[in-house]
């Protein structure tokens, strides 16, 4: 797999999505049929038709097993199914730990946090992952590669980010104890830990908090492309040797305290 994608598949959660779509458009490049999981079947219906007839689109929510399981069925009509990449994201909510006037952090939001950004992405892999198992192993006895999506809040959560950064800190934790307990069937795991990337969520924020993102960029002195996402995505592909791995992508970023809400920086 590390070469040839055709008669492959691969299942993008998110697939219509920024990163998600990127890294879906340049899989179909490859030669391989993608799944586009998504829970607004419009959007990701209206994508798959752009792409092509390699391209389909799913309806169903990535914690569901059945729609899991019906997207799973699908990739493999499609080829051989030996490829998932998990790049769902929504607007992050940003509530204060406690707050000044002494609300506390609702938990309600922060398990919301947690199964979406950490649950669906571990129920992808798992079910993915049993999948792939029945494949035929090519020269490096391999079988498929799972490629999830952590964040650089993982390693420097900021302010009003306690659920995200938790999210995204246990998608880099179990990244390398999911490749090690699927060496044994051959499936590679590894993510990706996204600096500012120049998503539409992105796009929508406000122009201080976009300046204060690239301010704390080394270089290119920018925002990245969802391109740059995807193309990574098939680098770890062509890479049989790398495994395990949680790898930043965000220009050498370093992470002073960067108002992440509508709260005020501290003086």
């Amino acid at each position: 797999m590390s070469g040839d994608f055709t008669g492959r598949s691969a299942l993008v959660s998110g697939g219509a999505g920024g990163l998600g779509g990127a890294t879906a458009r340049r899989l179909v490049e490859l030669g391989m049929g993608v799944i586009i999981l998504e829970p607004d079947y419009e959007r990701g219906a209206a994508f798959a038709k752009e792409l092509g007839d390699r391209a389909v689109a799913i309806a169903g929510d990535h914690n569901d097993d059945e729609a899991v399981s019906s997207a799973i069925a699908a990739a493999q009509a499609l080829g051989v199914f030996s490829v998932n990449v998990n790049a769902v994201g929504v607007v992050i909510n940003t509530p204060a730990t406690a707050a000044a006037d002494g609300t506390p952090h609702d938990m309600a939001l922060f398990r919301e946090m947690v199964e979406l950004h950490l649950f669906g992405p571990f129920n992808m892999s798992r079910l993915s992952a049993a999948a792939f198992s029945a494949n035929a192993p090519d020269e490096d006895g391999q079988r498929g590669v799972i490629v999830d999506t952590a964040s650089t809040a993982a390693y420097d959560g900021q302010a009003h980010q306690a659920a995200y950064a938790a999210s995204k800190a246990g998608v880099a934790g179990m990244t390398t104890a999911m490749a090690r307990d699927l060496a044994e069937i051959g499936v590679r795991a590894c993510a990706i830990a996204p600096g500012p990337i120049l998503t539409p969520r992105l796009a929508s924020a406000s122009d201080t908090l976009k300046a204060a993102l690239i301010g704390n960029v080394a270089f290119p002195k920018r925002f990245g492309r969802a391109e740059e996402y995807a193309s990574l995505v098939e680098a770890i592909l062509r890479t049989p040797f790398l495994n395990g791995q949680t790898i930043r992508l965000d220009g050498a970023m370093s992470t002073p305290l960067t108002a992440m809400s509508g709260a005020q920086e501290p003086k």
